[in-house]
């Protein structure tokens, strides 16, 4: 059976309702009311959830483009010298969690959901992670015993560290990776 189109005025929706999304996740963190959100897209709270039914769902949709580029620059760093590989993406995991308040923990949260519609990209980063610090630990660019908890919890902080200040949040990644990687 061939798929089914997707009207125009639906796509336009969708469309707006990502553009009002992102700028209150923006604004407000990935906890901002969604009542609002529709109010800006000009459409009901009907219409967003008739396309988004979570606020998960709302978050991917916004996220895959940004979440493809994320996965592309990891493969690209693995084929990299493995410690400035497995810095450069820790750097670029912190980052991209640092788009939006709150998005890091509704990442960690998504890895341990696999009905999440969060869970297949997070569990892609943590592969990536997992194979970006193999490859360090096989080239002893890094300490034997970080673990991607560890990666995890480092990008966690940071992230939330940036809404802060991103000097400070890029401090306290530059003095974490000293300690993680060897010389």
């Amino acid at each position: 059976m061939p798929a089914r189109r997707v009207r125009a005025d639906a796509r336009r929706n969708v469309e707006k309702l990502l553009d009002a999304a992102d700028a209150a996740f923006r604004e407000l963190g990935t906890g901002a009311p969604l009542e609002p959100v529709a109010r800006r897209a000009g459409v009901a709270i009907g219409t967003l959830y008739g396309h988004f039914p979570n606020r998960r769902a709302l978050a991917r949709a916004l996220l895959r483009d940004r979440h493809d580029a994320l996965f592309a620059r990891g493969d690209r760093l693995a084929e990299e010298p493995p410690g400035p590989a497995l810095a450069a993406w820790i750097r670029a995991m912190a980052e991209h969690a640092a788009l939006y308040g709150g998005l890091a923990e509704m990442l960690a949260a998504g890895l341990d959901n696999e009905a999440s519609e969060l869970h297949d990209d997070c569990a892609r980063m943590t592969a990536l992670t997992e194979r970006l610090l193999a490859h360090a630990r096989a080239a002893r660019a890094v300490r034997p015993d970080v673990t991607p908890a560890d990666v995890l919890a480092l990008t966690t902080a940071a992230a939330w560290t940036r809404a802060q200040s991103a000097e400070q949040a890029d401090r306290l990644l530059d003095h974490a990776l000293r300690g993680m990687l060897t010389p």
